[in-house]
Parts: structure tokens; sequence; C-alpha cells
């Protein structure tokens, strides 16, 4: 044996929809806070509204398309990390204890896209290969 599980195979499809649907759930963390769509639990401070929100709203968008992922990514990971630090950074506990936890697995996947990039299914994909067609 090779070490590979069945799965394997569709290592490409399934890092596309890890993208997609974590860009996808950010989107409404961006809608949240932009547009007040669901209604928050809590009243949210204006620089968070004004900064996050279309960070997490365009972010989350160019992520699910694979347009400029690896930048992307990357600023929505940063976000994460801030939005970890000011809100629950100072509680020194573990994420699973004081609320933290989702900012610091969004910080980490976003980190990942960004080290990863589009991927096979994305436009950054196709312009790629356009640019190389191109070139010939």
């Amino acid at each position: 044996m090779n070490g590979k599980l069945f799965i394997s195979k569709y290592e490409e499809q399934i890092y596309f929809l890890l993208r997609v649907i974590i860009g996808f759930l950010f989107i409404w963390h961006g809608v949240q806070k932009l547009y007040t769509f669901p209604q928050a639990g809590i009243t949210m401070p204006l620089y968070i509204t004004l900064i996050a929100g279309p960070v997490e709203l365009i972010g989350g968008f160019l992520v699910v398309i694979g347009f400029w992922s690896r930048w992307a990514a990357f600023i929505c990971s940063g976000e994460m990390a801030f939005a970890y630090w000011i809100a629950y950074g100072t509680n020194l506990s573990l994420p699973s204890m004081d609320g933290g936890e989702l900012a610091m697995i969004y910080c980490f996947v976003f980190l990942f896209i960004s080290a990863r990039g589009s991927g096979k299914f994305s436009i950054d994909n196709l312009l790629e290969k356009k640019r190389r067609l191109a070139k010939r």
C-alpha cells in the first residue's frame, strides 16, 4: 500500500468545497455587519462594521470564486487573528472556553487557503491557463 486513502483522488474537489463553504459562511458575517441581516445579538462598534464588514463580504466572495484568493484569504486570516486578539486574546484561556474558537478556526483555514492558493476549480486557474496559452 502507498498510504493514500481512496478519497485522495478527490483532493481538488474537496479543497474546492472547503474554499467555497468557508468563503460563503464568511460572506454572511460581512452581510450581518453591513446590512444587519440576520440580526446579531449584539451591536457592533462602527469601526468594526466599517472595516470588518467589507473585508468579510468582499474577501469571502473572492475566496468563493477563486479570484485573488491568496491575497483575499491572507487578509481575512489577518482580520480573524486581530478579531480573536481584541475580543478574546486577553482572557488567557483556551479558545474553546472563551468563545474565540470560530475566529481561530477561520484564521487558520484562511491562512491555509492563502498558502495553497485557489486550486484547480477557480477563476485564478482559468486566467493562468489563458496566460500560458497566450505565451505559446
